[in-house]
């Protein structure tokens, strides 16, 4: 089986300006994504599709090969499933088809070999066309989520069946995470969005699933990496 992961980084960022390639404890963001690919031994090639040359020049150095982002897919309103899109069939023209897409974005650092691994693993495992990562909610729709009516009063997102007094007794609800994508490339290219077909998930730990979108996120993941290297 032939496994290739992609990184799509794109050249803007508007929560945090150049967050793809800010260094983060002595290395741009995007290197850590890189390395993690390039540890993970069933993946075959990495890619980082991106329309700018400073990223590009750092995935090179760091190992990956380059996919030329057009710039119709590098804006702030472009769904990153048609750059998902672009590069199979980028791919599929230079090297030919493949069976598992991986995509490992850049802006989880903290994500290990084995959350990759256990979502290749899952996608193999079972009759799913995607596997996504989660990691448990810190609020739910069930409990403590609520949505303004037309009158201005408020109501639960999604009220249960039976009366919840309880966050423990509400259903289990998961937040999707940037940690880990493992899809069959046929699904990608047939369908337009994530939840078209069946969709399994792995659960990663929440010190692990940090989602860098602002400072405040960039400040948490350098918080943790910097007490893991204090540990070891």
């Amino acid at each position: 089986m032939t496994r290739y992961a992609f990184i799509f980084a794109r050249g803007g960022s508007k929560g945090l300006p150049g967050k793809n390639i800010k260094d983060l404890l002595g290395k741009p963001l995007i290197v850590y994504s890189i390395e993690t690919a390039l540890q993970t031994a069933k993946i075959d090639k990495v890619f980082v599709s991106t329309d700018n040359e400073q990223i590009a020049t750092i995935g090179l150095a760091a190992g990956a090969e380059i996919i030329p982002r057009p710039a119709h897919l590098a804006t702030d309103k472009s769904p990153e499933w048609l750059s998902w899109q672009h590069a199979i069939d980028w791919v599929n023209h230079k090297y030919g088809e493949f069976e598992q897409f991986i995509s490992l974005p850049a802006t989880s650092p903290l994500r290990s070999v084995e959350d990759v691994e256990s979502a290749m693993n899952k996608l193999n495992s079972c009759k799913a066309d995607i596997c996504i990562s989660t990691t448990p909610a810190n609020r739910s729709p069930y409990f403590n989520m609520v949505k303004e009516t037309a009158s201005g009063n408020v109501e639960l997102v999604n009220a249960p069946s039976t009366e919840v007094y309880r966050r423990q007794d509400a259903p289990q609800v998961y937040d999707i995470t940037t940690v880990v994508y493992v899809a069959k490339p046929s699904y990608i290219q047939r369908v337009n969005n994530l939840f078209a077909g069946n969709v399994a998930h792995i659960i990663v730990p929440k010190e692990r699933a940090v989602d860098i979108d602002d400072i405040y996120d960039f400040k948490l993941a350098e918080a943790i990496l910097s007490s893991k290297g204090q540990l070891c």
